[in-house]
């Protein structure tokens, strides 16, 4: 009966230490969200947002608001998500403090790491698309609709896609981590990641056509980045594997 009250009360200690660590990470969502609306707001986050689209329409065009609401939701949901973003560092590390208690010290030597890169990379794929990505994906789509057509994009659709899209490249620049992972858990070693490359080259130019518009500049910009971030994956992998082994494990 001791053994089973004492592991009841390690399972509710647990509970609690989670439930800390959700409300820690959601205040620390909040608090982003609260600076972001204060500054530089909520429609100013949109408008530079729309940016790269308002860039490739003709002069004086603008998004339209198909919904009565959309112009105060859509603006707000933008907010949130670019605050979940930039809180994502402290999100992970709530994560990391939850379970870092459990792990050994040659374990911490490869959790910290990843906890950092994966919100990094993450962090970095949305900015390539961005800044890189939409500019020239825009132009094309308008270069390319027909002088019948007055291309005037809804803001809730336009949101949609970049949300998809940003999802798609922050996913995406995830893989040396998912590399570095499969080598550590012994899923896979890095001799046969490479001898596999081909066929991890055209996975990746097959998962940018699907997810990515039907236009090659898109589906290039998220194909070449993930075959390159594949090569970065093996090349970390043997690193992390060596820095991470137990004590027993160098034997």
């Amino acid at each position: 009966m001791t053994q089973e009250a004492s592991g009841e009360e390690t399972f509710i200690s647990h509970l609690v230490e989670l439930r800390d660590r959700l409300v820690k990470a959601a205040i620390g969502v909040a608090i982003v969200c609260a600076a972001l609306f204060m500054w530089p707001g909520a429609a100013q986050i949109y408008d530079y947002l729309a940016a790269p689209m308002i860039a490739s329409l003709p002069a004086g065009a603008k998004m339209i608001a198909t919904g009565v609401t959309a112009p105060f939701l859509v603006p707000m949901k933008v907010t949130l998500v670019l605050a979940l973003i930039l809180s994502l560092p402290w999100v992970f590390y709530q994560a990391w403090a939850f379970i870092a208690p459990g792990l050994y010290a040659h374990e911490k030597r490869l959790v910290l790491p990843l906890v950092i890169s994966s919100s990094l990379l993450f962090m970095a794929g949305v900015a390539f698309c961005y800044f890189f990505v939409f500019g020239r994906v825009f132009h094309f789509i308008s270069n390319f609709a027909p002088a019948s057509i007055a291309v005037m994009p809804d803001i809730e659709n336009y949101l949609d896609f970049v949300m998809s899209m940003c999802l798609a490249f922050g996913a995406t620049f995830e893989v040396p981590v998912v590399v570095v992972i499969l080598v550590r858990m012994g899923i896979v070693t890095v001799e046969k990641l490479r001898s596999i490359r081909p066929y991890a080259i055209v996975g990746a130019f097959a998962i940018a056509a699907v997810v990515t518009p039907p236009d090659a500049v898109s589906m290039l910009a998220l194909a070449i980045p993930m075959c390159l971030l594949f090569e970065l994956g093996l090349i970390l992998a043997p690193v992390f594997v060596r820095v991470s082994q137990a004590p027993q494990e160098h034997a």
